[in-house]
């Protein structure tokens, strides 16, 4: 535009003033909600405490609601409800420290999550550590919790100690499930490992989101030619924390011993065609319908190659045609409204 006033880098200043003013409103949203957990677990305490010592029964609670809202009528968290909750939360986590340095560094509402729907402290403990490692939002968190995402962690059948040194071997296992949940897949009796491989394509994102923090999609059926032959791995993936190429095979059926043949065979391919020098070796994953640990533990513990066999589960076909469609639930939304929205 004619007459407009130009500055000499003016856009780049403007671009990182912007960025600074983000990370500015970040740090400040992080504070505020750090405080408030602190409030809300010190809150909790006090009431323990002279629930304890004092005596007060449960009413207490009701009492001291009605209190703290007249007083501070402009503050939403001092419902019952809420003040219910800070107890648990002061009951849960007795220990300050952890408060302060974990709970309180996740939303409010995360732990409330947390609190609802696990009873376990060491499991409740790693599903914040979690939360903060891995940012997940609320509803992520509660899907992980409600799929069993701790007991199955770090579980599967794996040669990773003897095939890694001692810290990647710790990191390896942990990034591995005994056993993956698709329940965003449903498969017929008949489906061959392409079907399977073909719906898990389709449902990228929620496949990356069972497999966890980490994981980077490289490609399927990725083509490798070796000796003059072409061969072709089903699912390859990097993953950025292992600094490693991870290979999945997958099979439909249950876990055969040959299986570990073919896939060392696709880990020795990778590790001289794709890996980078400052790469650590490749992980393999063998990933079937159904797995007899016993024979997997023998087949893996002279395999040269590091991996590992974990099964997964799919939505039943029965399951699937007793859910309502879109278009119904739709409708009954419709139905269900007030004219007057």
């Amino acid at each position: 535009m004619a007459g407009e006033l130009t500055f000499d880098g003016y856009e780049e200043y403007l671009g990182g003033l912007k960025a600074r003013i983000r990370a500015a409103q970040i740090r400040s949203a992080l504070a505020v909600n750090r405080e408030l957990v602190a409030l809300y677990w010190q809150i909790g305490r006090d009431v323990l405490r002279q629930q304890r010592c004092q005596g007060w029964g449960s009413k207490v609670i009701d009492h001291l609601s009605g209190d703290l809202r007249r007083e501070f009528p402009e503050i939403k968290g001092f419902s019952v409800r809420n003040l219910k909750y800070m107890r648990a939360f002061a009951e849960a986590y007795p220990d300050e420290g952890f408060v302060q340095q974990l709970a309180a560094q996740i939303p409010w509402f995360h732990n409330c999550a947390i609190l609802d729907a696990v009873k376990e402290p060491a499991a409740r403990a790693w599903y914040v550590r979690q939360t903060i490692a891995q940012g997940w939002s609320r509803s992520v968190l509660t899907h992980q919790i409600g799929v069993g995402l701790f007991e199955r962690q770090g579980g599967a059948a794996t040669n990773f100690a003897a095939t890694l040194p001692p810290v990647q071997s710790d990191l390896a296992q942990q990034a591995l499930k005994d056993s993956y949940l698709f329940d965003f897949l449903s498969l017929g009796p008949a489906a061959r490992e392409r079907d399977l491989e073909q719906g898990l394509l389709e449902h990228i994102r929620k496949f990356l989101l069972e497999l966890g923090r980490g994981f980077a999609f490289v490609g399927s059926q990725y083509h490798l030619e070796v000796g003059d032959q072409d061969f072709y791995i089903d699912l390859l993936f990097y993953h950025f924390k292992l600094r490693c190429f991870v290979v999945i095979d997958l099979k439909t059926g249950s876990f055969q011993p040959e299986f570990a043949g073919k896939l060392g065979f696709y880990l020795s391919a990778v590790d001289d065609l794709l890996r980078h020098p400052d790469d650590r070796p490749t992980l393999g994953l063998i990933l079937c319908k159904s797995s007899n640990r016993v024979i997997a533990e023998y087949t893996l513990r002279d395999a040269r190659r590091p991996m590992g066999v974990s099964t997964y589960e799919l939505l039943p076909e029965e399951i699937k045609r007793s859910l309502p469609s879109i278009e119904e639930i739709e409708s009954r939304l419709c139905l269900s409204l007030p004219e007057d929205l």
